[in-house]
């Protein structure tokens, strides 16, 4: 008579059919792309070592696939091509002009704080083949 196993095994306090049901409802939101690779690439939602290496799988794709949302880079153009709309050329270039100094005193801060104390040399005497 085979005897049953004392402890309940758990994964992130999840029993295995709770992290099989959460794997397939997780999957379903990525995208259709993302859940072909899956498969293709033998993540198989049978088996507790297949079941913890899709969960974690899931985990990256989904924590990746935020590409709806757009980058801090994407709003920050957007925001100055919107308000450049409400600017006149005197401001825009005044603005520029303010902000290529602030840059050139930034420049020069840290290259008091870090100066480049290597010397380097350039032999141009040597003919290259």
């Amino acid at each position: 008579m085979a005897s049953k196993k004392s402890g309940k095994r758990l994964f992130c306090g999840m029993s295995y059919r709770e992290v099989q049901q959460s794997n397939s409802a997780r999957r379903s939101h990525l995208p259709k792309q993302d859940q072909q690779w899956l498969k293709e690439n033998g993540y198989r939602n049978i088996g507790w070592d297949n079941v913890i290496k899709l969960h974690q799988k899931i985990n990256d794709l989904l924590s990746t696939s935020d590409s709806d949302e757009p980058t801090l880079e994407e709003l920050f153009l957007k925001a100055d091509q919107i308000g450049s709309q409400y600017q006149t050329l005197e401001e825009i270039e005044a603005f520029n002009q303010a902000l290529s100094k602030e840059v050139e005193a930034i420049a020069n801060t840290i290259d008091q704080q870090f100066p480049d104390e290597e010397v380097e040399y350039i032999d141009y005497s040597q003919s290259s083949h």
